[in-house]
């Protein structure tokens, strides 16, 4: 499997191709199209991430120290921004994400794109991937 690291590179890569925002943001809704889909059955509100505007949903389960997740969004873009995290985390070991930052997303230029709104929720998210890693790792102490 492919670290943080190399699937970012490969993200920052793909969305260089891309000369406009009209294009990034076509980009970023493609991804989230792509997202394999969430059982409606896992859309609860206790898979819902708090402190974001949209709905968003992430069924964690951890196994051998690595967490795995489905995840879903009602809204295009933000879905599109669940779909890079399930890009790049999904099956990850749950050290990841310790020191998992979002300079990612800085340096595709999303922090200056998005809406406030947004942007809270996409810390909101990592906040909510961070703390079910951390969990992952204390039950594989």
């Amino acid at each position: 499997m492919k670290t943080v690291a190399e699937l970012e590179a490969e993200l920052i890569e793909n969305f260089d191709l891309l000369e406009t925002w009209e294009e990034k943001y076509d980009y970023l809704i493609e991804l989230g199209q792509e997202l394999p889909p969430m059982d409606p059955a896992q859309k609860t509100e206790e898979n819902r991430v708090k402190g974001c505007q949209s709905s968003v949903w992430f069924d964690i389960t951890c196994q051998d120290g690595k967490l795995f997740f489905d995840a879903d969004s009602d809204s295009l873009i933000v879905k599109g921004l669940v779909a890079i995290l399930h890009q790049l985390l999904n099956g990850q070991p749950a050290e990841a994400f310790a020191d998992l930052n979002l300079n990612l997303f800085e340096t595709l230029g999303f922090w200056r794109h998005l809406s406030s709104q947004r942007s809270n929720g996409l810390t909101a998210m990592v906040a909510h991937l961070r703390a079910a890693a951390a969990e992952c790792a204390q039950t594989k102490a």
